[in-house]
C-alpha cells in the first residue's frame, strides 16, 4: 500500500485530538471510512512505524503498541 500525504494527516489529526496514546485499532475506529485507504490496524501501524522512525510520532511498546504525537 502506498500512503499518500492526505492519509498521514490523518493519522496526525486523530493523533493530535486524542487526549492519550492510541492503539492502531483504536485509530482506525477513528478514521472516516469513506476518507481513507486504510483496512487494517496492521497498515497504521506500519505507517506510525515509518513515521517514528523519522522522529515525528512516539511509540509506547508495550502491548498493544500505543501512538502519540512528539
Amino acid at each position: 500500500m502506498r500512503t499518500s500525504h492526505r492519509d498521514i494527516e490523518r493519522l496526525r489529526g486523530v493523533l493530535a485530538a486524542a487526549d492519550e496514546p492510541l492503539t492502531a485499532r483504536e485509530i482506525l475506529a477513528a478514521l472516516d471510512d469513506d476518507e481513507t485507504d486504510f483496512e487494517s490496524p496492521h497498515q497504521i501501524a506500519t505507517v506510525l512505524g515509518r513515521l517514528a522512525d523519522r522522529g515525528l510520532v512516539s511509540v509506547d511498546r508495550r502491548q498493544p503498541y500505543r501512538y502519540s504525537l512528539k
